[in-house]
C-alpha cells in the first residue's frame, strides 16, 4: 500500500483538480512532491479529522492553530502557492461541493477518512472564537476588542517593536519599522493639521501612540479610547513616562460614549475594521457629531476588493474565529459613500497598500526571531495563529486582495470653507 504522503497527495489533487504545488510529508515520515519544493507537513492524523469534519478554511485553520499542521521551508512561498488553490479561486471557482460531485474524487474522500483514523470531530482549539456574529453592541464589541488585544503588551512589544504603533507604517527605503511608523504618526498628524491649543480625540488609541505623538510634537490636548483595558493601562503609563499627563487623557470607553466634545479634529487609525457593516453609519455621524464645523476626521481603515454580488459577502472564516472577532472588510467605496452621508465632506484619499505588505512582513520577522518566548507570553497556538495571519495578510495586500486606505474628511461648515489648503497634498 501507497505511504500516506502519497496517499495524501493524490487526494488533495482529485478534490482540487489541479497538481499540488507543495511537497507533503506525513506523520508515517513519507514525503510526496518535488523533493526541493517547501513542505506542508500534516503531524498528526487528527488534521485530516479537523479538514473532514470542518471542509474549507475554517478545517485547515484549526489543523494549523493546534500544530498539527505546519509549513516546513518558505512561509511564503508555501502560502502564495496554497492561496491560488483554497483563497483565490475566485467567484466562479471549483467549490468543494462541485468536487463532490465527481465519482473519483468521491473516492479519494472515502480513502482519506480511512486515513484519519477514528470517525470522531477533535474539539476546536481552545484559541477559538465561539459565539454568535454580528452583533456589535457595546458588549460584544469589548469582547471581540479583549479577544485580540488583550493577548498581553509583552507579546506585542515583541512583534510590533518599540513604536508600538498596530496598524500600516508609512516607509521610505532606508527606513526602519520604527522610523516608518513614527511617519505615520506625523502623516496622519500633517493630514489633520494639529496646532498648539487644538483638542483631538484618537478613536480606538491603542497602547497610545498617537497621542503621544500628537501632544509631544504638536501641542494638542487628546483624548483616546479604547475597549481594552490591558492597552489602557500600557498607554497611561507612557503618557506618564512622557510628561504628559496633563495634555494626554486615555480612557477605557466605547466611542459611542464620548459626550464631551467638540473636538477639532479626530484621528481612527485601524479601528473601524471592528465597527460592522451595519454599525458604520452610526460609526460616522458619532464622529461627525464630535466635530466642531470645519473639523477633520482621519480615517485610516483597511478595504477589501467589491463583488460583483455584494449580498454574498462573508467574513474570513480564519480571521473571525482566531483573530479579529466579528471584524469586517469594506470597499473604498463604500466607506466614502457611509461617511458622506453622514454629513462629511471627503476631501483625499490615499493607498498604502504597498506599506502594509512591509509593515506585516517585518512583524513575522520580528515574531519568527524570538518564537520560544512568543510561544511562553502567550501559547503556542496563539502564536501560530499571529504567525499564519501575518503572513497571509502580507501576500493579500501584495497581491492587491485588501488594500489600506486614509481617508481625510471634514465637518464643513455651512459656509462652505473646508479650512484646507487649495493644494491638499502639502503634506507630502
Amino acid at each position: 500500500m501507497a505511504d500516506a504522503a502519497s496517499r495524501l497527495r493524490r487526494v488533495a489533487e482529485q478534490v482540487l483538480g489541479v497538481p499540488l504545488p507543495v511537497r507533503l510529508r506525513a506523520w508515517d515520515g513519507s514525503q510526496a512532491g518535488p523533493p526541493d519544493a517547501p513542505a506542508l507537513v500534516i503531524r498528526n492524523r487528527r488534521a485530516l479529522r479537523h479538514m473532514l469534519f470542518k471542509p474549507g478554511e475554517l478545517g485547515l485553520a484549526r489543523a494549523w492553530v493546534a500544530g498539527d499542521l505546519d509549513i516546513e521551508g518558505d512561509l511564503y512561498g508555501v502560502l502564495a502557492a496554497m492561496s491560488g488553490l483554497i483563497w483565490e479561486r475566485g467567484e466562479d471557482g471549483r467549490t468543494v461541493l462541485q468536487a463532490l460531485r465527481d465519482p473519483a474524487v468521491r473516492s479519494g474522500v472515502r480513502e482519506l477518512l480511512r486515513l484519519a483514523g477514528p470517525p470522531v470531530p477533535p474539539a476546536p482549539p481552545r484559541e477559538e472564537v465561539r459565539r454568535p456574529r454580528h452583533l456589535h453592541t457595546r458588549h460584544s464589541d469589548r469582547r471581540a476588542i479583549s479577544h485580540h488585544y488583550d493577548v498581553g503588551n509583552d507579546f506585542y512589544e515583541l512583534v510590533l517593536g518599540p513604536s508600538m504603533v498596530y496598524s500600516c507604517a508609512y516607509w521610505e527605503d532606508g527606513g526602519t519599522l520604527e522610523s516608518a511608523q513614527r511617519d505615520k504618526l506625523e502623516l496622519v498628524s500633517a493630514k489633520l493639521g494639529l496646532t498648539p491649543g487644538q483638542r483631538l480625540l484618537d478613536v480606538g488609541c491603542g497602547w497610545g501612540s498617537m497621542a503621544i505623538h500628537a501632544a509631544r510634537e504638536h501641542g494638542v490636548s487628546v483624548v483616546g479610547v479604547t475597549l481594552s483595558q490591558e492597552q489602557a493601562t500600557y498607554a497611561r503609563k507612557r503618557v506618564a513616562e512622557e510628561g504628559l499627563a496633563d495634555r494626554v487623557e486615555i480612557r477605557v470607553q466605547d466611542y459611542r460614549d464620548v459626550r464631551d466634545g467638540p473636538y477639532d479634529a479626530i484621528s481612527s487609525i485601524g479601528m473601524a475594521e471592528h465597527v460592522g457593516s451595519e454599525r458604520y453609519l452610526e460609526y460616522a455621524r458619532e464622529l461627525y457629531g464630535l466635530l466642531k464645523p470645519g473639523g477633520r476626521l482621519l480615517n485610516h481603515q483597511i478595504a477589501r476588493r467589491p463583488q460583483r454580488d455584494e449580498s454574498v459577502y462573508d467574513v474570513d472564516a480564519f480571521i473571525d474565529a482566531y483573530v479579529f472577532p466579528d471584524g469586517e472588510l469594506a470597499p473604498i467605496g463604500t466607506t466614502v459613500t457611509q461617511l458622506e452621508r453622514a454629513g462629511f465632506e471627503v476631501r483625499d484619499v490615499e493607498s498604502i497598500r504597498e506599506h502594509y505588505a512591509r509593515t506585516l512582513r517585518r512583524w513575522v520577522t520580528n515574531l519568527e526571531a524570538e518564537w520560544p518566548r512568543a510561544m511562553r507570553l502567550t501559547s503556542p497556538g496563539r502564536a501560530r495563529v499571529w504567525r499564519l495571519y501575518m503572513a497571509a495578510s502580507a501576500l493579500a495586500f501584495e497581491h492587491n486582495r485588501i488594500g489600506v486606505n486614509q481617508v481625510l474628511a471634514v465637518r464643513t461648515p455651512e459656509s462652505g470653507a473646508s479650512g484646507l489648503p487649495l493644494r491638499t497634498r502639502t503634506w507630502n
